[in-house]
């Protein structure tokens, strides 16, 4: 079995931000010689998230609205009484998960046809790191 770690860093221009991390997954698998197996992206911080969809303008909208409505900005939550003020971006990151899991089959991600990883920030404007781990033979 082969093992290959990338770690990728973001200093988003803004606190929340999309980046399409499809072809740079794929450079990472090309890179590891992996031909069978599993790629692990996770989002190494509490306020971001790693999630798979459509690369659809539209609906990126529609995502950053869905998670503005379940967990709006503003400064009432608990977590900001130690003296943060990022509480609705822990909870964003919990709603579209840390990590995905991408299978690999021979030598490429095999994703559906409109499939594409995104990596999600919540809280930018500083630098934040991705892990990517290629397993399989």
């Amino acid at each position: 079995m082969r093992a290959h770690t990338e770690y990728l860093t973001f200093d988003t221009k803004r606190s929340r931000e999309l980046i399409h991390l499809t072809p740079k997954c794929a450079e990472i698998l090309e890179r590891s010689g992996v031909e069978e197996g599993f790629m692990l992206v996770s989002a190494m911080h509490i306020t971001a998230g790693v999630f798979v969809n459509d690369d659809e303008s539209g609906l990126h909208e529609d995502i950053w609205k869905w998670l503005e409505h379940l967990a709006p900005e503003g400064p009432d939550y608990a977590h900001h009484r130690t003296g943060e003020d990022n509480g609705h971006a822990h909870l964003k990151s919990m709603l579209v998960h840390h990590e995905v899991t991408l299978p690999i089959t021979k030598g490429k991600l095999d994703l559906g046809p409109w499939q594409r990883v995104f990596y999600a920030e919540f809280d930018g404007k500083r630098p934040k790191r991705l892990i990517v781990k290629v397993l399989g033979f």
